[in-house]
């Protein structure tokens, strides 16, 4: 049994006035299909706005879908509220993009975790606190800073404590959305070695949601690229960077710096990502892609292949 199995989730925000009116949406993420296996780590990709952040709360339940499923550990989620909804959370966490801003700098270190673990965990007060230490030492802190406050850490710190938050309920599914972006290169190599030595250690099944296609190559088996609220190209994480199908993967892929010469061009595509607000007709690519045909504005494609897939005519 697949430990997260996503079928055809559809999450659309209705559009406030503006220059389109009344009636519309913005279609974030638009019939998206996958599964990650126990213990697996699938990497989503694509450039900022094109609803990766948005497919992650859905999953995890920050954002209701409009339509679909969601399935973890074989419990439809997109059907639970209420008091179902917070006891299945056990089960699936999320880690967030800025580690500025998902902790309470009102409470200290120890108050964070020990929200988490007084509503999953079922210790009393004392095993809390013995288990907030052990979480800190899983990342890589000392449990003598559990007394401190978010304003007292570095960056880096901040987002391995806001990890040992997301590892207290013991989860099997963690949704980590964006976590190295907003820290130093030598800092995010830290926070990867880490998540990959957490799952080593625990099983923890991750979707790693990021932009930089060279980070999402390293930790992940699986890769999703994801372009205006739909995935493009999927398929094991060697494959979709060594030999990309859409054209553009093979321009995010051409973006990322490389040591060696491989013979691979810059890809600079033309013009703006369109509007979620009015997609263009068929693939929404098309109106960038250098292999763009008639059809391509008349036809939507579907994601076709094995193992691995890709959602174009021509690829």
């Amino acid at each position: 049994m697949s430990l997260l199995e996503v079928e055809n989730l559809k999450l659309y925000y209705p559009a406030r006035g503006g220059w389109f009116g009344r009636g519309s949406h913005v279609r974030a993420v638009d019939g998206v299909s996958f599964e990650i296996a126990p213990g697996e780590t699938v990497g989503l990709v694509g450039e900022s706005g094109c609803g990766k952040s948005s497919l992650g709360r859905a999953v995890v339940r920050l954002e209701n879908p409009t339509d679909g499923h969601v399935r973890i550990c074989g419990v439809d989620v997109t059907r639970l509220s209420g008091r179902e909804l917070r006891r299945e959370r056990k089960n699936f966490q999320m880690i967030f993009q800025d580690p500025y801003g998902s902790l309470n700098p009102r409470l200290t270190v120890l108050a964070s975790l020990d929200e988490v673990l007084a509503i999953h965990s079922g210790l009393d007060r004392e095993r809390r606190a013995e288990r907030a230490g052990e979480l800190l030492r899983m990342v890589g802190l000392d449990p003598s800073l559990l007394g401190r406050y978010p304003h007292q850490f570095s960056g880096g710190q901040r987002q391995r404590i806001g990890i040992a938050r997301s590892l207290a309920a013991e989860p099997r599914l963690i949704v980590a959305d964006e976590p190295v972006s907003a820290l130093d290169v030598s800092v995010q190599a830290q926070i990867i070695n880490l998540l990959e030595d957490i799952q080593k250690t625990t099983g923890t099944g991750f979707l790693f949601i990021a932009h930089d296609l060279a980070v999402v190559e390293h930790i992940s088996s699986r890769i999703l690229v994801m372009y205006l609220g739909r995935i493009v190209e999927s398929g094991p994480a060697r494959e979709v960077c060594g030999s990309p199908r859409h054209p553009y993967t093979k321009a995010l892929l051409s973006a990322v710096p490389r040591v060696e010469r491989d013979g691979r061009r810059r890809i600079v595509l033309s013009g703006d990502v369109p509007s979620p607000l009015a997609p263009p007709s068929g693939c929404a690519f098309h109106p960038r892609c250098p292999l763009a045909k008639p059809e391509c504005a008349a036809k939507t494609p579907e994601l076709s292949g094995n193992s691995h897939r890709c959602a174009c005519f021509f690829a």
